[in-house]
């Protein structure tokens, strides 16, 4: 959370400029530190727990909330402004990371088991 805040922190003259991939790297990186969050979030929510899907769906919401809690800083951060896109793009990379990792850990212990 830090990270991402002090990423939201940077006024926008102050950005790198990529180029071609401008947008490509930036979006991307906005699901990669979402994607991560919600795992930081899934590890603390089912350590206690035996249900992980609804363990995942606590963890997306919380990237969601913390999502729009980023959204409403960049308000006051020279050159930045407030963006429900971005607000998707964050709970699309949730979701995809949460996804992931809920089929690679049923995988998982599917072959533990010996099924396949």
């Amino acid at each position: 959370m830090a990270t991402i805040f002090a990423f939201s922190s940077v006024p926008s003259y102050d950005l790198p400029n990529f180029a071609w991939a401008d947008t490509l790297v930036k979006k991307g990186g906005h699901m990669f530190g979402y994607g991560l969050l919600a795992l930081a979030y899934l590890w603390a929510l089912h350590v206690e727990r035996s249900d992980p899907k609804r363990s995942a769906v606590e963890a997306w919401l919380l990237a969601i909330l913390y999502a729009c809690t980023d959204e409403f800083h960049q308000l006051f951060v020279a050159g930045r402004h407030a963006s429900l896109m971005d607000i998707g793009i964050d709970a699309f990379g949730a979701a995809i990371t949460l996804v992931i990792v809920i089929w690679v850990g049923k995988r998982t212990a599917r072959r533990s088991s010996g099924q396949l």
